[in-house]
């Protein structure tokens, strides 16, 4: 693998998606909720994943979030719109992001 293609996998992971959902995904199904860039496609994902946690990823499904309409004062404005990818891992792959042991 290229150098600029590592350093596109280093960029495609924004950071974890914590949230109620995301909580009982994990719960439920072992999916690990991640934000990602939105230019990011699920083989770039899935790449990433693997590279930079060293664990085995068995499918990517993606979501477009759109950007929700907010006022700032008398003018209307929106926030951006975003992406989200869950990542499903292999049995007896797990990521922890607390670092508890």
């Amino acid at each position: 693998m290229s150098v600029v293609a590592q350093e596109r996998l280093m960029q495609v992971l924004i950071g974890p998606h914590v949230s109620e959902k995301s909580t009982i995904a994990a719960d439920q199904s072992g999916h690990v909720v991640f934000r990602v860039r939105r230019d990011a496609t699920k083989a770039e994902i899935r790449k990433a994943v693997e590279m930079l946690l060293d664990v085995k990823v068995v499918s990517v499904t993606v979501a477009r979030m759109p950007g929700k309409p907010k006022r700032f004062g008398r003018t209307m404005g929106r926030r951006q719109a975003w992406k989200k990818a869950y990542v499903r891992l292999a049995p007896g792959h797990e990521i922890d992001f607390i670092g508890a042991e």
